[in-house]
């Protein structure tokens, strides 16, 4: 038995007419007949009746039909796994977030990666974009999901969001705008992420005070959690209003703010890396999808 008596007997079963079979499978009929006869011979049994009305399938072809169907999807499937890890469609990807990136959009390509790349294993760390510009430019990092500026000449960037800034309050707090310069502010540290902190104090002297920071964190749920708990206001992008669920927690829009903060994905072109292409398609298609949701709200 080969795999083209199989294929026949399929497309036999399907169309049950010896003539519309054969033209699809692009023979004439009588070489079609002499397949089934072999395969019905090989097997020792009836796969079809045939009469001058109508051909249909034995019990026992509808049997053979079930199997045959599984083998031959068996089959494609070892196909497409056998040709991605000669494609080099496997081994590790590395790939680097911040702490304020959307976890549904990494699951969303997570996912997709695992269907389609079952024998590639996906790393993920969670670092502040000056580490992964760093581990990006020396090898160890395939992709990173960091906050622009990125300065690197070895570096090349692709936008992902670009944002405003909002306050997060206490939920119970009533603030008024004009107060701020009297709050206690919570914000990164000014070390471990030095741009998004300057883009902080750019908006604070935009509204038109200085900040008065009292606690600085290394990440995002850490600032937010902070001000759940009422220790202090900060200014945080738009997207963490849907990002971070803390009790306790409100987010105003700021009026007239010009200062915006972009996310890209920062890579080395000359990565060699076969899968990083896919995972950046993937990434921006999950950003796209959570920027539309974060707008129809």
């Amino acid at each position: 038995m080969e795999i083209r008596h199989l294929n026949y007997f399929r497309t036999l079963a399907q169309e049950l007419h010896f003539g519309r079979a054969a033209e699809k499978l692009f023979i004439s009929q009588p070489p079609l007949s002499r397949q089934i006869r072999e395969l019905e011979t090989e097997l020792g049994v009836l796969l079809f009746e045939r009469n001058n009305k109508r051909v249909y399938l034995t019990e026992a072809g509808r049997y053979f039909l079930s199997e045959s169907l599984a083998l031959l999807q068996q089959l494609e499937k070892a196909k497409i796994k056998t040709k991605q890890i000669h494609d080099s469609v496997a081994g590790t990807f590395r790939l680097g977030y911040i702490s304020s990136t959307p976890r549904s959009a990494l699951a969303a390509v997570l996912k997709t990666v695992k269907e389609q790349y079952p024998f590639l294993r996906v790393n993920l760390y969670e670092a502040a974009t000056r580490r992964q510009l760093a581990a990006l430019e020396n090898g160890t990092l395939d992709l990173g999901i960091v906050r622009a500026p990125v300065l690197s000449p070895q570096l090349e960037r692709r936008r992902l969001l670009t944002e405003t800034f909002c306050l997060a309050k206490p939920a119970k707090e009533k603030i008024p705008l004009t107060r701020l310069a009297v709050q206690s502010f919570v914000s990164f540290n000014k070390e471990y992420a030095p741009d998004y902190h300057q883009q902080f104090i750019h908006c604070c002297h935009q509204l038109g005070f200085e900040p008065q920071v009292i606690h600085e964190c290394n990440n995002m749920p850490s600032i937010l959690e902070l001000v759940a708990s009422g220790i202090g206001v900060a200014l945080v992008p738009q997207s963490a209003r849907r990002l971070f669920r803390f009790s306790g927690l409100d987010f105003v829009t700021l009026p007239q703010l010009s200062v915006t903060t972009e996310t890209v994905l920062a890579f080395d072109p000359g990565n060699q890396q076969p899968a990083l292409p896919a995972f950046m398609e993937l990434l921006e298609t999950a950003y796209r999808k959570f920027a539309g949701k974060r707008k129809e709200r």
